[in-house]
């Protein structure tokens, strides 16, 4: 079995919410490694779209090479997983140093998006959408 990190006092949190998943998200002084549920960054999110989201609050701080990351993410899809990791990283480190905040905040990285799925209404096929009418 893998040992597993125990947090210390250098570990800085945020949490970041996109549509119904949750990223959880430690952020420590070191060389630039990113785990996500304990798998490399690549291995996790195959897409590139979903991996330079990720790594935009890293890259707008400049901070690529100084800090590692780790994440648990759980819940929606992976494009949402990937948005809630961007701002669960953005919050953690702005935790980490708050003279990064300014650069975050412009970079639109420490608004939540909160788009959510509507819910299905009774009488109807889903959220809006109706069966077909019939006058006679």
């Amino acid at each position: 079995m893998a040992e597993k990190q125990v947090s210390g006092a250098n570990d800085h949190l945020g949490t970041g919410r996109r549509k119904s998943a949750v990223a959880r998200v430690r952020v420590r002084p070191g060389s630039g490694k990113v785990l996500i549920n304990e798998r490399p960054l690549e291995e996790f999110f195959k897409i590139e779209q979903d991996r330079q989201a990720v790594l935009a609050p890293l890259k707008a701080t400049g901070q690529t090479s100084s800090v590692d990351v780790v994440a648990r993410v759980n819940g929606g899809g992976l494009t949402g997983q990937s948005g809630a990791m961007t701002m669960g990283l953005a919050r953690a480190l702005m935790s980490f140093n708050t003279e990064l905040e300014p650069a975050l905040r412009h970079a639109g990285l420490l608004t939540r998006d909160s788009r959510m799925k509507e819910r299905k209404k009774y009488g109807r096929k889903g959220a809006r959408k109706s069966f077909q009418f019939s006058k006679r």
